[in-house]
């Protein structure tokens, strides 16, 4: 089956096929849950649309922990099936669906007091055995017991009066916006018409039934209607905002809590494996990031521009402080190379502390053709996308098939494994060094083919982008021909992510990377300098709420950045 593209060209087929043909399945939401449910019900044989009304990824999708993962936070509450589930999915992205964008990475745990040694000890091994039953379990290493020399040859960053003590296990990571990119890529291939930039304004009606959506294309300023037998709402944060269209009768409440990350060069902490810590709230993650560590996160209340949410210097100072206390040399506010702010879109509970709402998802028919899916977690999007999918059979009045993405790998995933063995054959038959290969191969997997055969085509493309050599310049123009990039932000936030891995947040990179955005979109020049503005004014604005004290603030800051406007409406 050839992989189908994500183009400009193929945006606007989308489109008109959606304004053209009634479908089965309309998705409002372009994260994990809505790429999801695109392609559990496309795999099903349905016919399906996904309209998102910024990028894909561009909320909670491209700002979490990045991690795959079964939750051992949860064993304490004794969720124990939540965690069964999360960790039987970790084995499936692991083993089957995506070796290329999802690898196992260790983490130390340490202990600050004899006594839990044995308590979070037992907690592993439970962790451990319960991935051990899960179905579809990729063989992690277990655990291991360290005594603090251990805990320290591992970890040598650590203060050595921080830990008695430590226990290392393992869980996994993923380029969360890749992802769903990946995702999406894989349900058009099947048939699924996406488009990005196409904002849900209202829903079609017939009584009491919804019929559809009506939508405008906001890079065109067009309105027009989506017809279709059963809606999807899987807008995460933005559910309650969907379900005003309905007139509020909804069944789902969600409640947005932050999550703040801070990104920092791999040499300013001295590990060899990332590493866990419990606090007064939640818990603390460093985790390996490429050359990087990624730090977080903060689990506070937000209710201000869900958009585009704003860390505060009081949410920097609080990862800061929480792991200087048992770093041996700390990390000061001139170490953080990125900043990034999360909401995870939680079920409100009888809880007023938004750590302790549920991260189980529901789903929910409040009027007939409309289904909500809300809740839940990264790991677990394909379980929520089969509720989502089922609850939609049902509202067809059943005869679909179940759900089969248990077995359908994403694209890029085939023939991974072997690729990974020949990258040294790729990198002589290309002229590409074989540390691009592998770093191209872990964000690609099989579709590097598809990179190679653009640097054949234009040499000069196997070039790095100058300010933000990781990357190659390839890799820009693949983001908007093949991945469904419509502007800078798109480029240098999700497909790469150049915003949080350079110390300027790349605007030294902008303008190459507007440059070649300019063919595959079209764009004259007077565009590129409006995407370079636009992007240059975002990173000051973020920056400039990154020195407020307060969520208020710093959200006000970060209002005075302006959205961008599109060339077919500039």
């Amino acid at each position: 089956m050839t992989v189908a593209q994500m183009g400009p060209k193929e945006r606007s087929a989308s489109l008109e096929h959606m304004a053209d043909n009634e479908l089965d399945v309309l998705v409002v939401g372009g994260g994990i849950v809505g790429a999801g449910v695109a392609l559990d019900a496309v795999s099903r044989g349905l016919s399906v649309g996904l309209v998102e009304a910024r990028d894909f990824a561009s909320g909670t999708s491209s700002r979490s922990s990045k991690l795959i993962h079964g939750g051992l936070r949860y064993l304490e509450q004794l969720d124990f099936e939540l965690v069964r589930e999360a960790l039987t999915e970790r084995g499936l992205l692991l083993g089957r669906l995506a070796p290329h964008l999802v690898r196992p990475v260790p983490f130390v745990f340490p202990f600050t007091k004899h006594w839990e040694r044995p308590y979070i000890g037992a907690g592993v091994t439970l962790y451990d055995a319960l991935a051990l039953t899960a179905a579809h379990s990729r063989g992690l290493p277990g655990h291991r017991h360290l005594t603090r020399n251990g805990a320290l040859r591992v970890f040598p960053a650590l203060k050595r009066d921080a830990l008695v003590g430590a226990v290392q296990y393992w869980d996994a990571q993923v380029d969360d916006a890749r992802y769903v990119i990946a995702l999406l890529r894989t349900a058009v291939t099947y048939g699924a018409k996406v488009a990005p930039r196409v904002q849900a304004v209202g829903f079609l009606r017939e009584g009491e039934h919804v019929t559809g959506a009506a939508v405008v294309d906001l890079e065109t300023g067009k309105d027009f209607q989506i017809r279709a037998k059963q809606v999807v709402n899987a807008a995460g944060v933005w559910t309650d905002d969907i379900q005003e269209m309905v007139g509020g009768r909804g069944q789902i409440h969600v409640r947005a809590s932050k999550g703040v990350h801070l990104v920092v060069p791999r040499d300013r902490i001295q590990a060899s494996s990332g590493l866990i810590l419990r606090t007064e709230k939640s818990v603390l993650f460093v985790i390996p990031w490429g050359r990087h560590w990624i730090v977080g996160t903060t689990d506070t209340e937000w209710d201000l521009d869900k958009a585009h949410p704003a860390a505060s210097r009081t949410d920097i100072d609080y990862v800061l402080d929480h792991v200087n206390a048992v770093l041996r040399v700390p990390l000061s506010r001139d170490d953080v190379e990125g900043v990034y702010a999360g909401l995870r879109p939680l079920l409100s509970g009888e809880s007023d502390n938004t750590s302790k709402l549920s991260r189980e998802h529901m789903v929910a028919h409040p009027v007939p053709g409309l289904v909500l899916i809300a809740g839940g977690k990264y790991t677990t999007y394909r379980i929520m996308a089969k509720d989502a999918v089922d609850a939609v059979a049902h509202g067809l009045g059943g005869g679909v098939p179940s759900s089969v993405t248990d077995r359908v790998p994403l694209v890029g995933a085939d023939g991974y494994a072997a690729l990974w063995n020949r990258r040294h054959v790729l990198a002589r038959q290309s002229g590409v060094h074989v540390s691009r290969i592998q770093h191209m191969l872990r964000r690609y997997g099989s579709m590097i083919h598809e990179i190679l055969d653009l640097i054949a085509e234009r040499p000069d493309l196997k070039e790095p982008l100058t300010g933000a050599e990781d990357y190659l310049r390839v890799e820009v123009v693949y983001a908007a021909e093949f991945e469904g990039a419509r502007h800078l932000d798109d480029v240098l936030s999700r497909r790469t992510h150049i915003s949080i891995e350079t110390w300027d947040r790349g605007l030294a990179v902008a303008e190459e990377a507007a440059e070649l955005l300019a063919g595959p979109l079209g764009w004259e020049a007077d565009q590129v300098r409006r995407e370079v503005e636009y992007y240059r004014k975002r990173i000051e604005a973020e920056r400039a709420a990154q020195e407020q004290d307060s969520d208020q603030e710093a959200d006000a800051v970060q209002h005075g950045a302006p959205d961008i406007v599109p060339a077919a409406r500039g």
